[in-house]
């Protein structure tokens, strides 16, 4: 990611070496809100015994600035997923609530849980947004 960073910033001129003495002004365009911020992005359950149930969960926020719904939650089959069926209001909020079954891990894994909502973005594209949540695992 940071090698991304660094070569956009390569290919549009903004970066330069520490040795060169000129300076470069970076204009900013306005961004536009994000669709939803959430509380965060990854939990980290730590040691997990195999064969163990574990609880978490993810908020998140409307800031949209419209209605949305989520239209699908799609993760590993070890894990199940309850979310809101209805609409989310500007600024309200949201809640998915998941169940971790170990029962059929071996090794440590990171899961990732999709959340697919019924808006799309301005070029039609769905919105879909990623959270995730990692675990040792102990035999």
């Amino acid at each position: 990611m940071k090698l991304n960073i660094l070569f956009s910033l390569l290919t549009l001129g903004i970066f330069h070496s520490c040795t060169t003495a000129q300076t470069t002004q970076i204009t900013q365009t306005p961004q536009t809100p994000t669709f939803v911020t959430w509380d965060k992005k990854m939990v980290d359950l730590g040691t997990v015994k195999k064969g163990e149930k574990r609880t978490l969960f993810f908020e998140f926020t409307n800031t949209s600035g419209a209605d949305i719904q989520i239209d699908i939650v799609d993760a590993c089959e070890c894990t199940k997923v309850d979310f809101p069926r209805g609409i989310i209001a500007p600024g309200g909020k949201g809640r998915l609530d998941a169940v971790f079954d170990s029962t059929e891990k071996d090794a440590p894994e990171t899961i990732g849980i999709n959340v697919v909502f019924k808006q799309t973005d301005a070029a039609g594209n769905p919105r879909i947004e990623v959270v995730e949540y990692k675990f040792e695992i102990e035999k």
